[in-house]
């Protein structure tokens, strides 16, 4: 690629980053404490654009100056001669870029006009819980039902035993995935970095459950702890069960990915 190409594909890629990390869409590649990394990248590229346009520019114009002094120096050489040279200087730097390479530009138009989806239940069946015995437990809100996020919720059923609940009903948000036998799971895809490193964990879903359930169709889901546990058929890692009082779709929200684990 020549100079002014390359600056033009360094500016669309700094505006690509610019247009995701003011949006939500950045939260469909990473976690939202990288915004204001994307928002410096894409800003770093621009000028980096910019100058390289800039300097390109200023060589050009250094190199017609120059020419023009030369050919008034050499104007008693032959109109043959300078022909010649014309011919070989085309020759030798006229190497324009193949047209088709501008095709790679397509995948940056399609990350500024196409939002993809977050990860759903096609990843969750196949991948086995992630859930991870946490270190320690935050206190609770005393409101019933309780506000909670789904992994904190299946780390404090399965290691706590539901002692933190104390017996009162919590309400969590989810993904529903069903497995190859038809049974249901309110899902939320963990992550530590980005959606390339995400993995799912899964709640069970047992008592008032919808008569029927949508693969991806987002929940709000109220419901008491119970002991009964299974294991996930993939890893054998375990999911703990929610009994379910009330259950209600929602919109999918902003940012589908759960980030306790960096907390």
């Amino acid at each position: 690629m020549n100079r002014q190409a390359q600056a033009a594909v360094m500016f669309l890629v700094g505006a690509a980053l610019l247009h995701a990390g003011l949006t939500d869409l950045y939260l469909r590649y990473v976690k939202a404490g990288l915004q204001p990394l994307i928002l410096a990248a894409g800003a770093v590229l621009i000028v980096a654009a910019l100058a390289t346009a800039w300097y390109e520019w200023r060589a050009r114009t250094r190199t017609r100056t120059t020419s023009g002094d030369d050919h008034t120096h050499d104007h008693d050489q032959t109109h043959d001669h300078d022909q010649t040279h014309d011919h070989d200087q085309t020759h030798d730097h006229a190497h324009p870029e193949p047209r088709i390479s501008w095709l790679l530009v397509l995948p940056l138009l399609a990350l500024i006009l196409v939002a993809p989806p977050a990860l759903g239940s096609y990843s969750a069946v196949r991948a086995g819980t992630a859930l991870q015995q946490p270190y320690g437990y935050m206190k609770l809100p005393k409101s019933d039902p309780i506000p909670i996020n789904l992994v904190d919720y299946a780390g404090r059923a399965v290691y706590d035993h539901g002692r933190s609940f104390g017996g009162r009903s919590v309400r969590i948000t989810g993904f529903v995935a069903l497995d190859k036998s038809g049974a249901p799971y309110l899902v939320r895809m963990a992550l530590n970095c980005c959606a390339a490193d995400a993995q799912p964990v899964k709640v069970a879903l047992t008592g008032k459950i919808p008569p029927v359930l949508q693969p991806d169709a987002w929940l709000q889901v109220t419901g008491t702890y119970t002991a009964r546990v299974t294991h996930d058929p993939v890893n054998n890692g375990p999911i703990p069960y929610l009994n379910v009082t009330q259950a209600k779709p929602i919109p999918v929200p902003s940012d589908p990915y759960d980030e306790s684990w960096n907390n």
